[in-house]
């Protein structure tokens, strides 16, 4: 999804960046920049939202328990946590450029693993392909947030972040469509029907399972590196050299004595803790509460995000009107009561509440996000990196909720993102009341 050259005129009524009055515009020369950096948010909501339905798969095709398939997100977002630095290191010493193009080379790499792991039956080989591909994916969020904010002007750089981010669902409801349709074959035996079954139907039952994901990956890693190439041919903006910043005290260490950048760290914590969970166990959940097949499920996770990504629209549009801080305090609290009912009545009506929560999860990440480098100058990269960092919530928080889920029932397992969206709650309100003292 290509932005439009000229964002309509800003109205926002908050403070430090959210004044009303500024264009938002974007100098034709950007354009092609501009095009790869928003394809970039689209690559990565893919590859994200695939995991949920590898938990699926590789729950069938291995026989785990819901904390064993949590490591397909553990090593997910460790990758994150462990990348995000020197991906902000890479990026301010040789600049955009070659931070993206690592990071697609890395992201490519990283799916062409797919095929010896399939052919091995390794989950372990399964987990270092998602391990290098999410180093990839830290290089390219570590990238494309900040660059964003310079692609046009900074006044409009919360929206301009938050309509980028719209592309973000459109790749993650391909990468849900994707993993219907060529990977969950539909075909789920209990286990008195596997235990008729000899060895050799088994065997073969479990080895289809397992083929099935490599061919998805294959092609999406060649669409990965030709994006990679189409990068290295294209300008991006160079940003502030690196001895300027520290010229005027960018010291990475710096970023530790921003209370606000703080705050959101702890925020995007809980927060990509809570979405990831909630998409990675709502299959489960729609087969344990209301007893739909996997496909069912997968169906119950396209609707989430497809009233994901209408949130992140409306949401966008509506902070022409409103401050992203307030938004984002009503969004979340919501978030908090929809959760909070899926964990308190499982059923039809939990499963309702757990989809419709998606729309308010919408905004969320990108104005946390964007709150939290407001205002840091030379520090922006620095603070970005260290947003990104806090992305490993979603390798603890999704490893709760399989302990919960194994020990109390996946119903209770919704709690943790309940109390998470609590959290962000607390966060946006703090920041609106300090905006309203200043």
């Amino acid at each position: 999804m290509a932005l439009p050259v000229d964002l309509p005129p800003m109205a926002m009524t908050g403070r430090d960046g959210d004044a009303a009055g500024h264009g938002d515009t974007v100098a034709r020369s950007n354009l092609p920049a501009l095009i790869i950096t928003v394809s970039l948010f689209f690559l990565w909501g893919m590859a994200n939202n695939l995991n949920d339905i590898l938990i699926a798969q590789f729950r069938k095709a291995f026989t785990l328990s819901d904390f064993g398939t949590s490591f397909v997100q553990q090593v997910f977002y460790l990758g994150y946590f462990l990348l995000a630095v020197p991906a902000s290191m890479v990026m301010r010493r040789y600049g955009y450029k070659a931070a993206i193009v690592l990071g697609l080379t890395l992201y490519g790499t990283g799916a062409l693993l797919f095929y010896p792991a399939a052919a091995a039956s390794l989950y372990q080989l399964f987990l270092l392909g998602l391990f290098v591909i999410a180093a990839g994916l830290a290089f390219l969020e570590t990238s494309a947030n900040p660059l964003m904010g310079e692609l046009g002007d900074p006044a409009g750089a919360t929206r301009r972040l938050n309509w980028a981010q719209a592309a973000n669902p459109l790749g993650a409801i391909t990468g849900v469509l994707i993993g219907r349709f060529f990977i969950l074959s539909g075909i789920e035996h209990d286990e008195r029907a596997l235990a008729t079954m000899d060895a050799a139907a088994r065997t073969a039952f479990y080895k289809a399972e397992v083929q099935a994901i490599a061919p998805p990956y294959v092609a999406i890693a060649i669409v990965v590196l030709l994006f990679a190439v189409a990068a290295a041919l294209v300008r991006f903006p160079s940003g502030t050299p690196v001895r300027a910043e520290e010229g005027r005290g960018g010291r990475f260490v710096d970023v530790f004595r921003q209370p606000r950048l703080m705050g959101a760290v702890v925020a995007q914590f809980f927060y990509v803790g809570a979405q990831v969970g909630v998409w990675s166990y709502t299959i489960r959940y729609a087969q344990a509460n209301v007893g739909l097949n996997e496909r069912g499920g997968a169906d119950a996770l396209f609707f989430s995000l497809v009233l994901f990504a209408a949130g992140r629209f409306l949401g966008s549009a509506l902070m022409g009107r409103a401050a992203p801080v307030k938004l984002l305090a009503l969004f979340a609290g919501l978030s908090v009561l929809l959760t909070a009912v899926a964990a308190m009545l499982g059923g039809w009506p939990g499963l309702i509440a757990l989809v419709a929560a998606s729309f308010f999860m919408s905004i969320q990440f990108p104005t946390i996000f964007a709150l939290g480098i407001e205002g840091l100058g030379p520090l922006r990269r620095a603070g970005a990196s260290l947003i990104v960092m806090a992305i490993i919530g979603g390798a603890g928080l999704t490893a709760l909720m399989g302990l919960v889920s194994d020990h109390a029932g996946i119903t209770s397992a919704m709690l943790v993102p309940t109390v998470s969206f609590v959290v962000v709650t607390l966060f946006a309100l703090m920041l609106g009341r300090r905006k309203e003292m200043n």
